[in-house]
């Protein structure tokens, strides 16, 4: 592999700057620059200099000799002062030894994935990590990261390579010293992964809506107050607020972390029948955003006596509005009882990330169900006491492949693997 480099900080003014060379002549990349390296792991501050003698920087070196390092190759990170021009002049001298060359985007989490410092579901934990926004985002990339997919598929494949080599031993080397019955232990090894896997996609739309966000539609008659209390929710002027019914045409939205989740709070045309082109067209995707949406809270206006409303979507929260005026409800103007419409929206929110799983990309959904169709198929076949080990053993195959694809590795010998370790054949 070519040695590549790339500034791993972001680009523009800052108080550090992070440089990362990684690959066969790290080492020597950075050697011409600051000339002797610390030791491996170790640091030093060294100044840097190009080719032709000139001081760049005074930067903080680290050293990582391979596999110890990020990539899992020899490295080097140069700490600089994060100006520009410095940055700059790092980058083309280190251009100018030929001995690298500027790495493209995501390749140095790339060789980590092929140096196996990273599987397939660590490396999405660190794009998810990246792109947090909030607490409940890092959390759920976090576990991602540090091997929580992996540690499940790890668990379930043992179980099922476990089942297999017990079928496959009776199939193959029935004069061995292989249990009589290995029923029990095989049923109850299946519905075990089978459970593991039902729980992972049960959770996994609440995980799903934490990585990308909760929507929650605020909805109600015109001049319910929908756009006041979106502005209060935000703290800013998002939508245009007038006495003149229907002046809401299109979704307007603004994203808040709510206690650590991320909700997009969607302000809507105001329901009701109009003759008015452009406004019924506000109200028809009003009511389907609705629909969409994780949450939709009704307003009415408390001083018009609207309780018998029909919005015609599905309501998780309803509340008056006018509070300025009746003493009770809500107020965007004021602010009063926004605090507690917040609550409420966090409390239901909450309740349902209580279940989320460990996936939370599609691809780990169809890899899940993959694995549980291979399962339930395995479970049919076993159920049924048929003479049928060689297909129950080729639906667990197939179940341990839909689980490795979860982490990015297949491994069809390490059935064999298995059988050899559990009953000395072989020998």
């Amino acid at each position: 592999m070519h040695t590549i480099f790339a500034l791993a900080t972001a680009r523009g003014k800052s108080g550090v700057a992070v440089i990362r060379i990684s690959g066969p002549d790290a080492h020597r990349v950075a050697g011409s620059l600051c000339g002797a390296l610390p030791e491996a792991g170790r640091f030093a501050l060294r100044v840097l200099r190009d080719a032709r003698g000139e001081m760049l920087d005074e930067a903080l070196v680290l050293r990582f000799d391979a596999p110890r390092s990020f990539t899992g190759e020899d490295s080097v990170e140069l700490q600089l002062h994060g100006s520009m021009a410095v940055i700059r002049a790092v980058e083309a001298a280190i251009a100018e030894t030929g001995l690298a060359r500027l790495a493209e985007a995501g390749e140095f989490t790339r060789r980590a994935l092929l140096n196996g410092n990273l599987d397939l579901a660590q490396v999405e934990g660190l794009g998810d990590l990246i792109a947090a926004e909030t607490e409940a985002q890092r959390r759920q990339a976090q576990a991602l990261l540090s091997g929580g997919m992996r540690e499940f598929s790890e668990s379930c494949r043992r179980d099922l390579l476990r089942a297999a080599a017990l079928i496959e031993a009776t199939i193959d080397f029935a004069d061995e010293e292989v249990p009589v019955d290995v029923s029990p232990e095989v049923g109850a090894l299946i519905d075990r992964v089978l459970g593991g896997i039902e729980a992972q996609l049960a959770g996994f739309q609440a995980a799903e809506r934490v990585r990308h966000g909760f929507e929650v539609a605020i909805i109600g008659p015109p001049n319910a107050g929908k756009s006041t209390l979106l502005n209060r929710i935000a703290g800013r002027e998002i939508a245009i607020t007038s006495e003149i019914a229907g002046t809401t045409r299109d979704v307007l939205e603004a994203r808040v972390d709510l206690d650590g989740l991320p909700v997009t709070f969607l302000d809507t045309a105001g329901l009701r029948d109009t003759d008015d082109v452009v406004e019924r067209v506000g109200v028809e995707r009003a009511r389907s955003r609705a629909r969409d949406a994780d949450l939709r809270i009704l307003l009415v206006d408390g001083t018009a006596g609207a309780q018998g409303f029909e919005a015609g979507v599905p309501i998780d929260l309803r509340y008056e509005t006018r509070a300025d005026v009746t003493g009770k409800g809500v107020s965007g103007v004021t602010g009063q009882g926004v605090d507690g419409v917040l609550s409420d929206v966090s409390r239901l929110l909450s309740e349902r990330v209580s279940g989320m799983s460990l996936a939370s990309h599609e691809r780990h959904r169809q890899a899940l169900l993959a694995a549980r169709t291979s399962l339930r198929a395995a479970k049919q076949v076993f159920d049924r006491g048929e003479e049928g080990a060689e297909i129950l053993a080729l639906h667990l195959r197939d179940g341990v492949t839909a689980l490795d694809s979860l982490i990015g590795r297949m491994d069809v010998e390490a059935i064999l693997g298995e059988i050899f370790a559990q009953f000395c054949i072989g020998k």
